[in-house]
């Protein structure tokens, strides 16, 4: 697999030499300065190339987009869209133009992912992403006051939850607030209370077959230019896999990926296998998931969790937690070399490790969470030394 590390772009505390260090030579990012439904122009994208390529001896190369972004209202299905597909397709052909093929998105609505705890603390002072069911249901139940809210939580989650809240002063209750802002899509927006319940409710009464709806319309809109462009989209599992917030959830299982791919009948319409959002869900059997769309999978998000019986998860070491991430890798390697005696001249996945712990230098630098340089340079390693054992035993291309 094509070894990558995301870089959130100039403004990142993770530079450029340090992906190389970790033995990286794709780059995943996006032009996050640009706003939702706004062209990528080919003299940005440009830009951005020319400050990757800056040091060709690191020789380090753009090769996926995550993400460009689908504009909120495509969501919700609000208006005349016709500007904003129009100006999405013009984003991909300039992108395409600048030799960019692979896009990485999702269809989550609000919020692309949610932690409540950005810095659980480890032994020996390292920390780790974490989601804990109960304050989550204190935030939605006790904090945001979203009606009907009690009824989406597990009565022991709700119990625990009320107990927080009853014990937490105002700056635990703010503390968990910007921990659940932290997963708004885009840089740098983030809401209060009041405005998290204003643009939820512009998604009043939106089924999980209403969005199926406003997907299979984005996919209408996009994909046959993407056969045409030879580009392929990766489609990210939700984070993690259940509703939240009232919200439907369409990309949580693999029904719902096998779902996508007769949606639009294509290789260009694949799945990022992001082993760590789908693996926060207890009846996903990864392994098995993985090898049912496998000849979809364009894109691979590798990291680890560990469950709780009542929903809560934290995010792992690499090769260790609860997904079995040799038989993920394997079956990885495997599509590979079908690609690959197929004559399929990108037959090489991108692969990215997918978040890491903070750890030794890296603590209190400010790193995007869950994207500090070490833990991610640790975890690479790890899977590293699982390629090229699959690669020296049973002969899968790397």
């Amino acid at each position: 697999m094509e070894q990558s590390f995301r870089w959130f772009g100039p403004n990142d505390v993770v530079p450029l030499h340090a992906l190389r260090h970790a033995g990286a030579s794709g780059v995943v990012t996006s032009l996050h300065d640009i706003p939702y439904g706004e062209v990528w122009s080919v003299d940005a994208i440009k830009q951005r190339q020319a400050i990757i390529a800056a040091d060709p001896s690191m020789g380090l190369r753009w090769n996926v987009v995550e993400s460009l972004p689908i504009h909120e209202r495509v969501k919700i299905g609000e208006g005349d869209l016709s500007k904003i597909y129009d100006n999405y397709r013009a984003s991909m052909k300039n992108l395409a133009a600048c030799g960019v093929r692979v896009i990485c998105y999702n269809f989550m609505p609000v919020i692309d992912w949610m932690r409540t705890e950005l810095h659980h603390p480890l032994p020996g002072g390292r920390t780790a992403l974490r989601f804990n069911a109960h304050e989550f249901a204190a935030f939605d139940v006790y904090m945001l006051k979203r009606p009907g809210a009690e009824a989406d939580h597990a009565p022991d989650v709700l119990r625990k939850g009320k107990e927080w809240f009853d014990r937490s002063s105002e700056s635990d209750r703010g503390t968990l607030l910007a921990n659940i802002m932290a997963g708004l899509p885009g840089a740098f927006d983030r809401y209060d209370i009041d405005g998290l319940r204003k643009v939820l409710a512009r998604y009043k009464d939106m089924s999980r077959e209403g969005l199926r709806a406003r997907l299979k319309e984005w996919i209408d809109a996009v994909m046959p230019l993407a056969d045409e462009l030879g580009m392929v989209f990766a489609m990210h599992p939700d984070d993690p896999p259940r509703p939240l917030l009232g919200l439907p959830r369409i990309m949580s299982s693999g029904e719902d990926y096998r779902w996508l791919i007769e949606a639009h009948d294509s290789p260009a319409n694949g799945a990022c296998f992001c082993s760590g959002s789908l693996g926060a869900g207890a009846a996903n059997d990864l392994v098995p998931i993985a090898r049912s769309i496998a000849h979809r999978i364009n894109f691979v998000h590798l990291r680890n969790v560990k469950k709780d019986p009542d929903g809560s998860f934290m995010e792992a070491d690499h090769l260790d937690g609860d997904n079995d991430m040799v038989g993920l890798v394997e079956t990885m390697m495997v599509e590979q070399k079908r690609r690959k005696d197929a004559g399929d001249p990108h037959w090489r996945l991108p692969m990215r490790p997918d978040h890491g712990h903070e750890l030794l230098d890296d603590v209190g630098k400010g790193a995007f969470p869950g994207y500090s340089a070490i833990g991610r340079l640790k975890g690479l390693a790890e899977l590293r030394g699982v390629m090229v054992a699959l690669n020296q035993t049973k002969g899968l291309p790397m």
